[in-house]
């Protein structure tokens, strides 16, 4: 499997009114042309999990997406492919719904429905799970970008980064729709660890513009907090800022604090490198966005830790 690029846990935050915006600018806080060269493929794999619009905070939106390809553009790859997996429905219906073909058949980037084959055997040592068969997209792929939203979610408690690509990548043709056939969600997170390891991912966006509170990862209450983006070179990083985001350190996350203590990322962003809105800002404005006040876990510049002293 390949190699990250960049391995410092870079985090940045960003926030304008328009989410586009705030991507390139969180974007561009990172040392994008480290990890994005000229010639590569690179595969952004949208959170495409069910046919509902993005304004539920269900789906992302579709000319976020456009801005990101377009984004993606500047760097001079020889190859963009935007593929997933959906898991609630099947994803040709997401595809055109939602309006997702208009915006890759205009910016003329690849599509590719990763429920599907052509296939290669990807070994997981999963207990359950074995090995899955993976599209074969897998071993032409230089940078994966995961571009999700921020939710809760009724058996992965959060769903982000990770989550995304775990469940985005792994056939419906064979795990069966919603890919709980051969036994994925009979250990849900030791199997998000188990892809998360095999499938590292380069840049992680997680739009926090539309998130989900109260249950998810399609029934629960949509938050606009107006353009609020994660951005990060670590996957692991990402998600558990956006964790604490909704109230949780990472122990609380049983994936993430599994592939914490594996060496995997960072989870405590007293070791990260913070950039653009600092967290205990984006904390506020998520929870008086949520909630109605402020409801913060890292008060007056002091980030707690692991596992939440001073």
């Amino acid at each position: 499997m390949k190699t990250k690029r960049v391995r410092e846990p870079i985090v940045a935050i960003a926030r304008n009114r328009a989410e586009e915006q705030s991507i390139v600018e969180a974007l561009d806080l990172l040392p994008i042309d480290q990890i994005i060269k000229a010639d590569d493929c690179v595969v952004i794999t949208p959170n495409w999990v069910k046919a509902q619009p993005p304004n539920t905070a269900t789906v992302v939106g579709p000319e976020t997406l456009r801005e990101l390809i377009q984004y993606v553009k500047t760097k001079n790859p020889k190859r963009i492919v935007v593929a997933t997996g959906s898991g609630g429905d099947d994803t040709k219906k997401v595809f055109h719904s939602i309006g997702y073909d208009r915006v890759i058949a205009e910016e003329n980037v690849e599509f590719i429905d990763l429920n599907y084959g052509p296939y290669v055997k990807l070994p997981l040592g999963h207990e359950i799970i074995k090995e899955t068969e993976i599209n074969q997209l897998i071993n032409e792929t230089d940078v994966l970008i995961s571009f999700t939203q921020l939710k809760y979610h009724e058996e992965a408690t959060m769903s982000a980064s990770i989550k995304n690509i775990a469940l985005g990548w792994p056939p419906a043709e064979v795990h069966g729709f919603p890919k709980k056939k051969l036994g994925i969600h009979e250990d849900l997170h030791g199997f998000i660890v188990a892809m998360t390891k095999k499938l590292p991912i380069d840049i992680s966006i997680i739009s926090v513009d539309k998130a989900m509170i109260g249950t998810g990862p399609s029934g629960g209450k949509a938050v606009n907090t107006e353009g609020l983006v994660i951005v990060s070179t670590d996957s692991l990083a990402a998600d558990a800022v956006g964790g604490r985001l909704l109230g949780f350190l990472p122990q609380a996350v049983q994936y993430l604090y599994t592939l914490y203590r594996d060496g995997v990322g960072e989870a405590d962003p007293r070791n990260m490198t913070m950039k653009g809105v600092t967290l205990e800002d984006a904390e506020k404005i998520f929870s008086v966005a949520a909630y109605g006040q402020e409801v913060v876990l890292d008060k007056n510049n002091q980030i707690k830790d692991l596992h939440g002293n001073r």
